[in-house]
C-alpha cells in the first residue's frame, strides 16, 4: 500500500523488505500485533461490562482503530507526553499501560490510575507523562501546545503528541494551536484520527476539503495523510513525524484514516451507517490484514497467531478480576485527588 497523500516515500510492499526498512525485526512486529489484540479484546470486554451494567457514564470504543494507535505509540518514546481523545483506550493501551491499573479505572475502583474518579474518557498516569484525555471536543489540542512551550523552554529532548478526531478538526482551537506551534516551531505531534464519522456525521458532509492534514500547509506545516489501517505505514510516518518535531523543525500534522466498528458511544444505535458500509471497513481491519501478512511471510502459524490471540484475552480477563476484586473508593476521601 501506498500513502494516501503524503510528502514521504511510497513504503515498499514486501513485509520483510518493509520491516528491515524500518528497523524492525519479527519480535518487535510480534509484540505490536500482541498489543492490538489487547486493543481489540479490551474493547469487546468494555462493551460486554458495560451491557451487564458494572461502568457508570458513557464510553467511546476504537475497535477497527487498533493500527493507529500501536503505529503512534511503537514510534514515541516512553519519556514522551502524550494527550488524549475520548475514545483513547487503545492509545492509553499502546503507551504501556498496565491494563489492570486501567481496568480498575474503568470499572471506577480505587486501584486505578485516577483511584477511580476518571473513568473511561479521562484515564491519566501523569508518572508516565500521559496526560489524559478530557470532555472537551479538541479540548487536548491548546493543552499540547502549553506542553510543548514549556519543552521548549526547559530545553528538554521530548515531545508531545496530541490526538484528536475528524470532528475535532472541525473546531476553531485547531487553527490557533496550528498557528502557534508553528510560529514558534513547538515540538507537537498533531495526530488526527479519521474514523469518518463525527458523532453521526460523516467527514464529507462536515468538512469541505479533503484531506484535513492539508490544512497544515497554511501553517507552513509538514504534514502527512495515510491509510491508518496500515500498522507499518503508521509506525513509518509516526517515526518520521516524530523525528522531525525532536529535531527541533517544528510540529507535524498527520492524518491516519480508520473506522470504528461500534457507534459513537453507548447511547448510539448506528442507524445512520448502512451494514454494507461497515462490512467494507471490515474486510480491510488492521490486525486480520497484519495477521495475515505475518503468517503469509513465515514469521508465525495460524495456531501461533491464534494463541497470541487467546493470550491477549486472557490478559483482559485477568484484569477484569483483578479489577472485580479491588476496592470501591473511600467515600469520605472523595475530594482527594481531585484538582479543580
Amino acid at each position: 500500500m501506498k500513502n494516501k497523500e503524503s510528502n514521504v516515500e511510497p513504503i515498499q510492499n514486501d513485509l520483510r523488505s518493509r520491516i528491515d526498512a524500518l528497523g524492525l525485526d519479527s519480535e518487535q512486529l510480534l509484540e505490536m500485533l500482541t498489543t492490538m489484540s489487547i486493543i481489540r479484546h479490551f474493547e469487546r470486554m468494555a462493551d460486554h461490562l458495560y451491557a451487564a451494567g458494572k461502568v457508570h457514564g458513557t464510553m467511546h470504543l476504537s475497535a477497527g482503530q487498533e493500527a493507529v494507535a500501536v503505529g503512534l505509540g511503537a514510534a514515541l518514546r516512553s519519556d514522551d507526553y502524550f494527550l488524549n481523545h475520548h475514545r483513547g483506550h487503545g492509545h492509553f493501551i499502546a503507551k504501556n499501560a498496565d491494563i489492570n491499573r486501567m481496568m480498575a479505572e474503568f470499572l471506577g475502583k480505587d486501584t486505578g490510575y485516577c483511584r477511580g474518579r476518571g473513568g473511561s474518557m479521562h484515564i491519566a498516569d501523569i508518572e508516565s507523562n500521559n496526560l489524559g484525555a478530557n470532555g472537551i471536543v479538541g479540548g487536548g489540542l491548546s493543552l499540547a501546545v502549553g506542553v510543548g512551550l514549556a519543552l521548549q523552554m526547559q530545553r528538554k529532548d521530548l515531545i508531545v503528541a496530541v490526538v484528536f478526531g475528524d470532528g475535532a478538526a472541525n473546531e476553531g482551537i485547531l487553527h490557533e494551536s496550528l498557528n502557534m506551534a508553528a510560529l514558534w516551531k513547538l515540538p507537537v505531534l498533531f495526530v488526527c484520527e479519521n474514523n469518518q464519522y463525527a458523532m453521526s456525521m460523516h467527514v464529507n458532509r462536515a468538512t469541505s476539503k479533503l484531506p484535513i492534514a492539508q490544512r497544515a500547509e497554511g501553517y507552513g506545516m509538514k504534514w502527512h495523510s495515510i491509510d491508518g489501517n496500515d500498522l507499518l505505514m503508521v509506525y513509518e510516518t509516526m517515526k518520521q513525524a516524530v523525528g522531525h518535531v525532536r529535531s527541533g523543525d517544528g510540529p507535524v500534522f498527520v492524518e491516519a484514516e480508520t473506522y470504528r466498528y461500534f457507534g459513537h458511544s453507548k447511547s448510539d444505535r448506528n442507524l445512520y451507517r448502512t451494514k454494507e458500509e461497515i462490512d467494507r471497513w471490515r474486510a480491510v481491519d488492521p490486525i486480520a490484514i497484519m495477521r495475515r501478512e505475518i503468517i503469509g511471510a513465515g514469521f508465525l502459524t495460524e495456531d501461533q497467531a491464534d494463541e497470541i490471540d487467546q493470550k491477549a484475552q486472557q490478559l483482559i480477563e485477568l484484569a477484569v478480576e483483578f479489577a472485580e476484586n479491588s476496592p470501591e473508593p473511600d467515600v469520605s476521601a472523595v475530594e482527594e485527588y481531585v484538582y479543580a
